[in-house]
């Protein structure tokens, strides 16, 4: 069901622009979402802003002959209410291609989480709330394409013009429930996020499925793989994926074949595949017989943020997460939301003593040292005791074996 709404307004034009800003300069509180083309380019960049204020919903074009910047001061103004849905993706892809920065977000997956809710994706509380049922196939749209088509345009203002609906009804229930502080946390920390170039790191090819339990030939034959994708991929401008899949590469590799029809042989390997790119992946696997075997795993730091930490740190960690996992199990909530990763990593390096040191420890917020302080103190004093005694038995170092120079 969708209900019969206005159709919005397609911004292509300065003087559109420009009126738009001066429209949103008197708003209170406005809505605001992006798509991108991730899935058709290599280096991805925003394709359309949705912005709802009021009952209108604007579609702003940044791939049309327009200055974006007056969008800037908006963002930026913490007087104005920014309501996102999932909204960390946003944040950064705005922040790295535009330099916008933003003040006054709220987020209504994170208050959906804060509420409980085991789906909290924009499609299903849509439906749940306003029984509105999105278009899934236009996820993976291509943004980049002009014109839009009227699909792309239906489904695209739907993703703002529910959110300032949807977050009346949130804070109510937040208040009713003591919640309203997790949101406000989390969303000052969306805030404060630094948006990083985009780099490629050649050892990634570590974290592929499939690729630790390669031969040493194979591991040699899939990183000289990866590297040639990457170049392919840039060169083209699409994502790595359109050019070989992971999967592909990894049976590749494993099967290192010597010719076009036994390259054509590999599953994830296609004709066409082979006739466009076969004779450069050929030469990878030569160049990797050059090399010799790779018997040695490059070393990734962990995505959980405890590179470098010490073996007893990351003990200490794994306590921490399962006293997390348990309080969220407790109280219905994402385990991120009652410590973030990274607010976790703070406190195994600190190791505050009293419920002061706690509330200094970078990442961790006043309402979680009033309602988890004692808790997260006795986790760090007993590991403190048990590692005295000599009962602690620190895990192994994550993140495989060094490679040799």
């Amino acid at each position: 069901m969708t209900r019969e709404l206005d159709p919005p307004q397609l911004i292509q034009a300065q003087r559109q622009l420009d009126a738009l800003v001066d429209v949103l300069q008197g708003e209170s509180v406005i809505a605001v979402d992006t798509e991108a083309d991730s899935f058709f380019s290599y280096r991805e960049k925003v394709c359309l802003i949705q912005i709802t204020a009021g009952e209108e919903d604007y579609l702003v074009d940044p791939l049309a002959p327009v200055d974006l910047g007056g969008l800037g001061p908006v963002f930026a103004d913490p007087g104005t209410t920014k309501i996102f849905h999932d909204g960390e993706y946003d944040v950064l892809i705005l922040g790295r291609e535009h330099g916008f920065r933003f003040a006054g977000l709220y987020d209504t997956r994170i208050a959906a989480s804060a509420l409980g809710s085991k789906n909290p994706g924009l499609a299903s509380v849509l439906e749940e709330h306003f029984d509105i049922v999105l278009d899934k196939s236009m996820q993976r749209s291509n943004w980049g394409e002009r014109p839009l088509s009227e699909r792309q345009i239906d489904y695209a203002r739907l993703d703002t013009h529910y959110l300032h609906e949807l977050m009346e009804q949130q804070v109510v229930e937040l208040d009713r429930r003591d919640r309203r502080m997790i949101v406000d946390g989390e969303c000052r920390r969306l805030e404060g996020l630094e948006a990083q170039p985009l780099q490629f790191n050649p050892d990634e090819w570590v974290r592929l499925k499939g690729a630790r339990t390669l031969s040493p030939e194979g591991r040699s034959a899939l990183r000289e793989l990866f590297l040639l994708r990457d170049e392919l991929a840039n060169a083209a401008d699409v994502p790595p994926f359109r050019v070989m899949n992971n999967q592909a590469m990894v049976n590749a590799a494993a099967e290192r074949p010597r010719s076009a029809q036994a390259l054509a042989d590999v599953q994830g390997f296609s004709w066409r595949q082979v006739r466009k790119i076969g004779d450069e992946v050929l030469e990878a696997f030569e160049r990797a017989a050059e090399a010799g075997p790779l018997k040695l795993l490059p070393r990734l730091p962990p995505k959980d943020g405890t590179g470098g930490l010490e073996p007893e740190q990351v003990e200490l960690h794994d306590r921490l997460k399962a006293w997390r996992r348990d309080r969220a199990t407790d109280e219905e909530l994402d385990a991120s939301l009652v410590l973030n990763r990274h607010a976790l990593v703070e406190l195994v390096r600190e190791q505050p003593r009293d419920a002061a040191a706690l509330g200094r420890v970078d990442g961790v917020l006043d309402w979680q040292v009033e309602r988890y302080g004692d808790e997260v103190l006795e986790v760090l004093s007993r590991f403190r005791a048990d590692l005295k005694a000599g009962r602690v038995e620190p895990p192994r170092r994550r993140g495989g074996q060094r490679q040799r120079k």
